[in-house]
């Protein structure tokens, strides 16, 4: 009988295909008291399943395939730095010597007070990543066990099939790659978690938070995924299967048909030229950059230089990663964000939780109190800078003491690179990112004093609307298309105008072709956003004639109500 599931979609396209289920469930233990000249044996016995599980990890790594994203092997690295965390790998031996126990209660015991303290966490993305100390403690379990790796494997054709888990772990993922199933859903995470971070990197579509697939999908029962609205459909009637037949072709259709765009100019039809740029995190991603014809990087997060890692990447390394990246661009603009950690990107004892991580001491906030941590920074930007176009932009400004405190900063690094003879860029253009509400409205006091501005709308939207963007119980309110933000980027867009400097947006917005018409409307000429967006931003630049748009567009931006918005914008994409 068919039935459909709903959950989170997380990477959009359509997948039909045969379910293959992956249990990984909690692992159930026995408790059992050890006398005493048996402990030693059965801590060896653990000692023995940890470099088992660490000596699999390293392999795992190792065969990372080349064109695997970078995030890849940095959460890999993130379970290894779990399963060496002294909280796993000694407090257990602890217990086994202080209540003469077996090593799988011991080791679940503490697992259970590790979990228990990240769900007291407020913050949903710290909240989260007790799943990454579930999933390492299970590994160790199954080999304490003697449990096999529940992930299908070694069969001919995995093209055809869709994963069915409870929750998949960045080793599992490394499978998953090599194994091309069509796609995957779980019954957990969110849009946070680090499978669905991986999944949009490498494009596989996917559906998560379904709670309750893995119970109720028996296996080889045909599902159809659809990663754009978030649902499953488990054993589709045959004009179910014929409609997403259709809808797959045409999505196939639609994606191939992109391509052929990747070098056509960005203009509109009235000849408005557009700037598309490109988002990345790592020089890996350099790769998809120029496979989209992106003509810039418009947002370098940096900090993922920083996170997954013992100890801070020295000036040396981050020199190396900002110029690779510089000369590889060939002359286009490379914008670089300042180290942008805190919140729901925690680094460790430099952004320790607080009741109120968004609002605490992150991005520039963080890094004007860690002098020493930005004066590294900030050299290696400006060293970088002499082997292609280099911008800085500085995250999170508030107030124009902070912005004053940045060139300061900006200036002694200079001053040091002179002394020392090292070739910069003196001109290096800097630049604010607009994202919260208060810089929005002094937009004009901060285009009046940087060379651009850059308007991050996922924060803009977050403060503006009072939710937290990672919490899926608010995600209903969680809008775009709110007067209230229309207004915010409609005010920072003129400011940027009347100053004569460049205004970019590098948030989800500026990945979303249902909005590019408004943008363009509202006046904004430079997006940035994941490579894979690209093309379909591009299609509605090609296709939209700005002047004929422009009396809907100022209906949108008088509309008060949320209703009428999206009545607007539906005549808008017609």
């Amino acid at each position: 009988m068919s039935f459909t599931l709903h959950g989170i979609g997380v990477s959009p396209g359509i997948a039909i295909g045969v379910a293959r289920l992956a249990s990984h469930s909690r692992v159930e233990v026995a408790h059992y008291v050890l006398p005493a000249q048996f402990i030693d044996k059965e801590i060896a016995r653990f000692d023995d399943a940890m470099n088992t599980v660490r000596q699999e990890m390293q392999a795992l790594r190792a065969q990372i395939p080349a064109n695997a994203p970078a995030e890849m092997p940095a959460f890999l690295d993130m379970h290894l730095m779990i399963l060496d965390d002294s909280t796993l790998s000694s407090v257990p031996k602890q217990l086994m010597r202080s209540q003469s126990c077996n090593a799988e209660w011991a080791l679940t015991q503490q697992m259970e007070q590790l979990v228990a303290q990240f769900e007291a966490i407020e913050d949903a993305y710290l909240r989260e990543r007790k799943t990454d100390v579930v999933q390492v403690v299970e590994r160790v379990l199954k080999v304490l066990l003697g449990h096999p790796d529940n992930l299908p494997s070694n069969e001919s054709n995995l093209a055809d099939c869709i994963l069915v888990a409870h929750d998949l772990s960045p080793a599992d993922m490394i499978n998953f790659k090599r194994q091309q199933f069509a796609a995957f859903i779980t019954d957990v995470g969110g849009a946070t978690s680090h499978a669905a971070i991986l999944a949009r990197s490498m494009n596989i579509i996917s559906v998560m938070a379904l709670h309750s697939a893995l119970s109720l999908i028996r296996d080889n029962e045909i599902i159809i995924v659809d990663g754009q609205q978030g649902v499953v459909i488990v054993d589709p009637d045959d004009a179910e299967l014929e409609e997403y037949q259709l809808r797959q072709n045409q999505w196939r259709i639609e994606h191939q048909k992109l391509k052929r765009i990747t070098s056509s100019r960005a203009a509109t039809i009235d000849g408005i030229e557009i700037e598309l740029h490109a988002n990345i995190e790592l020089p890996q991603d350099i790769a998809a950059v120029k496979a989209s014809g992106a003509t810039g990087i418009g947002l370098f997060r940096s900090e993922f230089l920083f996170m997954n890692r013992v100890g801070l990447p020295t000036e040396d390394e981050q020199f190396e990663a900002y110029r690779e990246v510089a000369a590889a661009m060939n002359g286009m603009p490379v914008t670089i964000r300042t180290l942008d950690v805190g919140a729901d990107k925690p680094l460790g004892e430099l952004t320790e939780h607080t009741l109120n991580p968004a609002l605490g001491r992150r991005a520039i906030r963080l890094c004007l109190s860690e002098q020493a941590l930005f004066h590294t920074q900030l050299r290696a930007i400006l060293r970088a800078s002499h082997y292609g176009n280099v911008k800085i932009l500085i995250p999170m400004l508030s107030n124009l003491t902070e912005l004053r405190q940045t060139y300061t900063a900006i200036e002694r690094a200079k001053t040091s690179l002179t002394a020392e003879n090292i070739a910069f860029d003196n001109t290096i253009a800097v630049g604010g990112m607009i994202e919260i509400p208060a810089a929005a409205l002094m937009a004009s006091a901060f285009a009046e004093r940087l060379d651009f501005l850059s308007i991050g709308t996922n924060d803009l939207i977050q403060y503006t609307l009072a939710i937290d963007r990672a919490d899926d119980k608010v995600s209903y309110l969680y809008d775009p298309l709110h007067p209230a933000v229309l207004q915010l980027i409609v005010m920072t867009l003129r400011a940027g105008e009347k100053a004569g400097k460049p205004v970019s947006v590098c948030g989800e917005m500026a990945g979303d072709p249902k909005l590019t018409r408004l943008l363009l409307g509202m006046g904004l000429r430079r997006f940035s956003m994941q490579s894979a967006s690209l093309l379909s931003v591009k299609q509605q630049v090609l296709t939209t004639q700005i002047s004929d748009a422009q009396s809907l567009i100022q209906k949108v931006l008088k509309a008060t109500d949320t209703d009428k918005v999206d009545m607007l914008m539906a005549r808008l994409n017609q």
